[in-house]
């Protein structure tokens, strides 16, 4: 849950997860302007990209599937072009627009 990670973060300094962490959020919770600013402050904080998926329908789990696939490619260093360090700025500065 959301109150434990933020309870974890305490432990562990947030440069770590830079490059290693994606959080995956299901539908299925109760979605209010205060929880998804928590949610997008988390990412932020751990230097990391938030996705957002529904489970319930097949082509939504398929496309995450395949962001997260992508995701691993970049930050495994198999697609040429792009580092991890630059697939970061891009989430961050997607996640604003």
């Amino acid at each position: 849950s959301l109150k434990n990670i933020e309870a974890s973060l305490a432990h562990v300094d947030a440069s770590f997860f830079l490059g290693k962490v994606c959080f995956l959020v299901t539908w299925g919770v109760n979605y209010s302007s205060i929880k998804m600013s928590a949610l997008w402050r988390l990412g932020e904080v751990c230097c990391s990209p938030v996705l957002f998926c529904g489970l319930e329908l097949e082509g939504i789990r398929v496309t995450t599937a395949q962001q997260l696939s992508r995701m691993l490619q970049i930050c495994t260093g198999h697609v040429p072009g792009v580092s991890a360090l630059s697939f970061g700025l891009l989430m961050r500065n997607s996640a604003h627009d």
